[in-house]
């Protein structure tokens, strides 16, 4: 049991580290947060494949408080936030957004279909954080952005978190499948306790 437990943290020691590394390829940055990474979010949803929700939240809630560093480096505390807005925003735009990617191990034992779809529900619950972040703490700072400006403030929640979430989840939905196919990686990621 304890061989288990070991191997279990070693794990999710490496899908953290590994995911971090990946948050750092961007490929495409907004000016107010939010990125398009080379699949950041994959480990941490394999993991939870391989896992189980209990431990795939435990490794996305420690991925959340990487995220949250890094949005501290990146300048979070230099948006001019209230401390209030800024509470708000590290509460859903890095703990629980990130913490969410633990969902994607809910269908773990249906298979390969079980799978992708834990993974895009993870991702989707993700963007609702997001999404509900834009509309309760960005339409108090005014929705501009490069150019495009709207008094609603659902639209522009919609369009801006969007412009980077959908995506995320359509390359990591990709990845996850490609990856997942190969006889490999199906074997190294199939449920231990399956």
């Amino acid at each position: 049991m304890k061989d288990k437990k070991l191997t279990i943290l070693v794990e999710g020691a490496i899908m953290i580290a590994l995911a971090t590394v990946l948050s750092y390829i961007r490929v495409y940055k907004l000016p107010w947060g939010g990125s398009i990474t080379l699949l950041s979010m994959l480990p941490v949803v394999i993991f939870s494949i391989k896992h189980g929700v209990k431990y795939g939240l435990t490794v996305s809630f420690i991925f959340s408080l990487v995220q949250l560093l890094q949005g501290i480096m990146d300048g979070l505390f230099g948006w001019g936030l209230t401390s209030g807005m800024l509470v708000a925003c590290i509460l859903f735009d890095y703990i629980l957004a990130f913490s969410v990617l633990g969902i994607a191990g809910i269908f773990r034992k249906q298979g390969f279909f079980g799978w992708l779809l834990g993974i895009i529900l993870a991702l989707m619950l993700r963007y609702a954080c997001h999404f509900t972040t834009g509309v309760v703490i960005w339409k108090s700072v005014g929705a501009l952005w490069d150019g495009f400006s709207t008094d609603n403030f659902w639209l522009y929640s919609l369009l801006y978190n969007g412009s980077y979430m959908l995506p995320e989840i359509i390359f990591t939905t990709i990845g996850a499948a490609i990856m997942l196919k190969l006889p490999q990686i199906k074997g190294l990621v199939a449920p231990a306790d399956k």
